[in-house]
């Protein structure tokens, strides 16, 4: 079982994690706002089997594979820095836009919506490291059964994440609304949200 202090620090961690803008932000108010709250919703169903997927691996041994395999965890991390910097130069590029901007995109059905859901989530080095750096630091082996916390641990994150992504979704509109009609804020947004970005993909490529 695990204990209260795991839990709260868990918690907060998780919430830090999914408020900073990455790739799982950007993907769903960018399909949200160009195709509405079904499709981001569609999307984010994606995204949480993501999630499934990075709990289930590391709970049969992704950290174990990373420690005795460096190749693999540098294999996530160098893809992951990529397409945080490619996410980052689409916003800092000259004509670049915000996620809470509106633009045509188009048009994805259901299943390539999930599925990129998936994939963006499967590639976002934060998700990885959480689960194979971040989550096993919770564990106490005292405590019971290590695999059981494990996934009581990655149960918590994943329901945090996806409450908060679904929240982002139901409001991308209306912070949309109110972004537009303020083209500095607008503009700070993008610029702020591309450092960040920017930010964590070097920071990805320069760390061991």
């Amino acid at each position: 079982m695990i204990s209260i202090e795991a839990l709260v620090g868990l918690t907060l961690i998780a919430l830090g994690m999914v408020l900073t803008p990455g790739p799982n932000m950007a993907y769903l108010v960018s399909r949200t706002l160009s195709q509405g709250r079904i499709t981001g919703m569609i999307s984010l169903a994606g995204v949480a089997l993501g999630f499934v997927v990075y709990l289930l691996a590391s709970a049969l041994g992704l950290a174990a594979l990373f420690k005795a395999v460096p190749m693999a965890y540098d294999v996530v991390r160098v893809a992951g820095a990529l397409y945080l910097g490619y996410l980052a130069w689409n916003l800092l590029k000259p004509g670049g836009v915000s996620p809470f901007e509106t633009r045509d995109l188009p048009p994805h059905s259901p299943r390539r919506l999930f599925s990129m859901g998936l994939l963006t989530n499967l590639l976002n080095p934060k998700i990885a490291l959480m689960y194979s750096a971040l989550i096993p630091q919770f564990i106490d082996p005292a405590a019971g059964a290590t695999l059981q916390q494990f996934l009581q641990l990655g149960l918590v994150q994943i329901a945090i994440a996806v409450t908060v992504n679904g929240l982002i979704v139901l409001a991308a509109a209306r912070v949309s609304r109110f972004l537009r009609g303020r083209p500095r804020a607008l503009r700070a947004q993008r610029w702020v949200s591309g450092g960040v970005l920017g930010g964590f993909a070097v920071d990805m490529l320069r760390k061991p």
